[in-house]
């Protein structure tokens, strides 16, 4: 069983390796040009060291979901170096948001950097939200006038998928039509999530096969449409 510190160090571990990313992304990348940005930090993760980016492959399922439902207004639950946050602010209707959440304050201030490259179009339509989700959700409308999510994008800690997902629920943020898609549902996996919205009347679920970013295992997106009225 992991500890405290251990999950502590792998934090660390993780914004370090997001530092590097962004680095040489800013060096390497046009100033503006979000294609540019996201074809850089690939090649970063495919030749020099993978990162928990969504990717190019996965995030080809998620920005053809995106192109459908073109939503107004969206909620992504772990920004980590904001490389899927400008892959789908690249492609959102103008006038659209995307709120971000992330808990750890050294990958927001990465994340923060690179969204910042990808120019004013992109940067305009994102808000980076640093504390905990189960913090945040609660606080959604207060705090940031949402009446309702269009497009919820879950990719953060995958204990707490269902539990995150479930106070979308109880705080009636979610609404007829309402598109929730959840990264990792076979590698690492997200059992309790994925039985949820499989068996739930609540939902109409269907899954993307696809690859764990930057490699050859199998791996999935699962889209689950929101049904009550």
């Amino acid at each position: 069983m992991a500890t405290i510190g251990s999950g502590l160090m792998m934090a660390d571990n993780m914004t370090e390796k997001a530092e590097k990313m962004v680095s040489y992304v800013l060096d390497h990348a046009k100033k503006g040009d979000p294609a540019s940005l996201l074809a850089s930090a690939d090649k970063y993760c495919y030749t020099v060291q993978k990162l928990m980016n969504v990717g190019e492959i996965k995030g080809a399922i998620v920005t053809n979901i995106l192109k459908d439902l073109a939503p107004k207004t969206c909620l992504e639950l772990g920004t980590y170096c904001g490389y899927s946050a400008v892959l789908m602010a690249s492609i959102l209707p103008k006038g659209s948001r995307l709120l971000t959440v992330e808990a750890d304050e050294g990958n927001a201030e990465i994340a923060k950097k690179f969204i910042d490259h990808a120019g004013i179009e992109v940067k305009e339509k994102i808000t980076v939200i640093v504390n905990n989700s189960d913090e945040v959700i609660p606080k959604l409308r207060e705090d940031f006038s949402v009446d309702f999510l269009d497009f919820v994008f879950i990719d953060h800690w995958k204990n707490v998928y269902l539990r995150d997902l479930q106070l979308l629920e109880t705080h009636g943020l979610l609404r007829k039509g309402t598109v929730i898609v959840a990264d990792n549902i076979i590698y690492p996996g997200v059992p309790e999530y994925l039985q949820y919205v499989t068996t739930s009347e609540k939902y109409q679920t269907e899954t993307f096969d696809s690859t764990l970013e930057y490699s050859d295992k199998k791996d999935a997106v699962a889209k689950s449409v929101y049904l009550v009225e």
